[in-house]
């Protein structure tokens, strides 16, 4: 290879290593106190350690908070209800329904940021994340409709491509059939 031919190569990849990369970082990055307290959670029910319980508890009482002013009335009570009749199985029924909440907002969330393709992936990854936790919680039928909504909304953000090549623009009619699916394999009302 000629000492031309190396300096250009050695240069476009300089280029290329220069050019911002955060569009294609797939990451839900940030904390997630339900997800991260719910072993703890359930480990302390599990063992009637409910002072552990409570303490697990109090670190996701921030979201738990929100989804009960924003998403699920009455979802604070579920859980103090739980916690007072120390009922791991109740408290099992709260978290489920504490995540269905949680992937509705994600799934509502990367609706409203459509255009924004990074935002919208966060957003359905997160509500993925709050779906894992929950899976074997489900009926088996709608379990496997979550799942393949999910899978569908995440297909219908479209995708922009590497350097523009291989593009899909967004699919907003598919991503709204993609979400009622969501909801109505939850239960829950778009």
């Amino acid at each position: 290879m000629s000492r031309i031919t190396f300096a250009f190569f050695a240069l476009c990849l300089m280029a290329l290593g220069a050019s911002p990369a955060s569009a294609y970082s797939y990451a839900a990055a940030g904390a997630e106190p339900l997800l991260d307290g719910r072993d703890a959670l359930f480990s302390a029910a599990a063992k009637g350690d409910w002072s552990a319980a409570a303490t697990a508890l109090t670190a996701m009482q921030p979201d738990l908070d929100y989804l009960e002013q924003n998403e699920d009335p009455g979802i604070a009570k579920a859980f103090s209800d739980a916690m007072a009749a120390k009922d791991a199985k109740a408290l099992q029924a709260a978290f489920t329904r504490a995540a269905s909440a949680e992937i509705v907002r994600r799934l509502n969330g990367a609706r409203d940021n459509l255009a924004d393709y990074q935002t919208a992936k966060v957003l359905v990854v997160k509500a993925q994340r709050f779906y894992t936790a929950i899976a074997a919680d489900l009926p088996p039928d709608s379990s496997t409709a979550v799942a393949d909504g999910l899978k569908r909304a995440l297909d219908a953000l479209g995708n922009p491509g590497v350097f523009g090549v291989g593009a899909r623009k967004p699919d907003p009619d598919a991503f709204a059939k993609a979400r009622a699916d969501v909801f109505a394999a939850l239960g829950r009302t778009a």
